[in-house]
């Protein structure tokens, strides 16, 4: 009996030495998560949810994907997030808790922020995932050698509502504006792509009724969209103020896409195919409810950390970041085709799924659409045409 006992603590004292020597050799990779607590913007309809932490559940769920490949690797990942408050300083918190402690940062937070933070000294020494943002300025004349981007840009969207419209032959477009500098920058994207791909906006109106379209939908979109005829209504409304009111209710009975209707996004939950089902309900037993865009967007971010780290063995900046701009990146992004960064803006080449409110409609790039590289680079700005100088 006494050597059974004497056994099984000599065995223990074996196993707690093997695993704290384990602990030791582990290749330690520390993530920072940071973002801002917002204001709830105003709500249109009642099934509207504000959604206060999106992003932070797909860094978490990321993470302990890697880990489970850390356990072979001897590598160890490590999430810190970092919650500003509303009335809260950025800045401040980046320098007090982030610089010269991290070198890879995942930012939920908005263009403005984004730029001042990449463009601190400090920051030249890390590299930051934008899993927020869309605008193409940040990949074209205002990008930045230390950020890369996950979420697709308006062009990409824009691009990709287009490449499925030609598909469908719907050519001719009516276009309705909202009044917000959004709006006006998703504008942009689709006139790019309109005259890309030969579409002919034979109408263009801004929205100019009361934003309570609950009680002014029936007669004034109808009188509003007394126009020319048109194949598709094509709406910029990145806020929800009055979108949703436009289907079903337009003069000529016409599908309704852009910000409403059917959407060009990187993440639906509808979404099934390539394995996205397990993503789902993964996602879902961790925060109870769906993925998000932004989930989605940290959710690559960390797992790109991850495979680059895996596979250069190393947690230094200097390869990682490397590894992720070459040609050898490849990620599984449970869209089809692997995902990879544009060596020329940072963007993260991806598939857009076109998604109406309760189904998956189509992927982009259509089948047709070709590249002499990768047909996604059929999407948003290929390198001849970017604008983007890397400032590093």
């Amino acid at each position: 009996m006494i050597s059974k006992v004497i056994f099984h603590i000599i065995a223990l004292f074996f196993s707690l030495f093997f695993v704290t020597a384990f602990a030791k050799n582990n290749q330690v990779i520390d993530i920072a998560y940071l973002t801002q607590e917002k204001i709830p913007p105003p709500s249109f309809s009642n099934v509207d949810l504000f959604i206060k932490n999106k992003g932070i559940f797909g860094a978490e769920l990321a993470i302990s994907d890697n880990n489970t490949t850390g356990k072979f690797t001897n590598q160890q990942f490590i999430l810190k997030k970092f919650i500003v408050p509303v009335d809260g300083n950025v800045v401040d918190v980046f320098t007090k808790n982030i610089a010269d402690k991290f070198r890879y940062v995942i930012s939920n937070l908005p263009a403005e922020s984004l730029l001042k933070l990449a463009d601190m000294p400090v920051a030249k020494q890390m590299l930051i995932f934008d899993a927020t943002t869309v605008d193409d300025d940040l990949r074209n004349g205002q990008c930045r050698g230390n950020v890369l981007h996950l979420l697709p840009d308006r062009a990409m969207r824009a691009d990709a509502l287009g490449q499925y419209m030609m598909k469908k032959r719907w050519t001719k477009w009516f276009l309705v504006i909202g009044n917000t500098p959004e709006d006006r920058l998703f504008v942009e994207a689709i006139k790019r792509s309109a005259k890309r791909f030969n579409m002919d906006i034979v109408v263009e109106k801004t929205w100019e009724h009361s934003f309570d379209a609950r009680r002014t939908a029936q007669s004034d979109v109808a009188v509003f969209s007394q126009v020319d005829d048109y194949d598709v209504l094509v709406v910029a409304d990145e806020q929800g103020m009055f979108g949703e009111y436009l289907d079903y209710r337009t003069w000529l009975p016409r599908p309704v896409i852009g910000t409403q209707g059917l959407v060009a996004t990187a993440w639906h939950h509808t979404h099934d195919q390539w394995g996205a089902t397990q993503l789902q309900n993964r996602f879902k037993d961790l925060a109870g409810r769906w993925p998000e865009e932004e989930d989605y967007a940290a959710y690559l971010a960390a797992r790109a950390i991850g495979e680059a780290a895996t596979r250069t063995k190393s947690n230094e900046l200097g390869p990682i970041k490397a590894y992720l701009l070459s040609d050898q990146f490849a990620l599984q992004g449970y869209k089809g085709n692997p995902l990879s960064f544009r060596a020329w803006d940072g963007q993260l080449r991806q598939p857009v799924l076109l998604a109406a409110p309760r189904s998956l409609v189509a992927v982009a790039p259509v089948e047709g659409f070709l590249h002499p590289r990768t047909e996604l680079d059929t999407l948003g700005f290929d390198q001849p045409e970017t604008h983007c100088q890397w400032k590093d």
